[in-house]
């Protein structure tokens, strides 16, 4: 029977160096945005020349994540009030978290060039 040399870890060595990178990758899962419990995600879909849903409405102070897709080509997702300005690229998903802190209906408007309807493309955010 040969004894491992004084060089090389011992079995219960390699156990407590990789059981603990073991559990952060399982515990980790994957690197895709999760919203924290108890945060209401709302997909949003843009598509020449419309978002769906064209309104939605929000709590005061209330964190939601808003997801935004496209479905054809680059598209704006713009309001100066709730300090919101992202691109939407084709087939690409981004999170916006937003916590409006003012009552109020904002419109949200397509600002990047998208087609001739682009100056028709918006949906309303109610916050009560």
């Amino acid at each position: 029977m040969k004894h491992a040399s004084r060089n090389s870890p011992s079995l219960s060595q390699l156990l407590a160096t990789l059981l603990p990178l073991a559990l952060l990758m399982f515990l980790g899962g994957s690197r895709k945005a999760q919203a924290a419990p108890g945060i209401r995600v709302i997909d949003i879909t843009a598509q020449r020349f419309s978002f769906a849903p064209s309104q939605i409405t929000l709590k005061k102070g209330e964190t939601v994540k808003l997801r935004l897709t496209s479905q054809d080509v680059t598209h704006g997702f713009f309001s100066r009030p709730l300090k919101v300005d992202e691109d939407v690229e084709a087939d690409e998903a981004k999170e916006i978290t937003l916590t409006p802190q003012t009552a109020g209906t904002y419109t949200i408007i397509c600002d990047h060039f998208c087609g001739a309807n682009h100056g028709n493309m918006n949906m309303t955010i109610v916050v009560e």
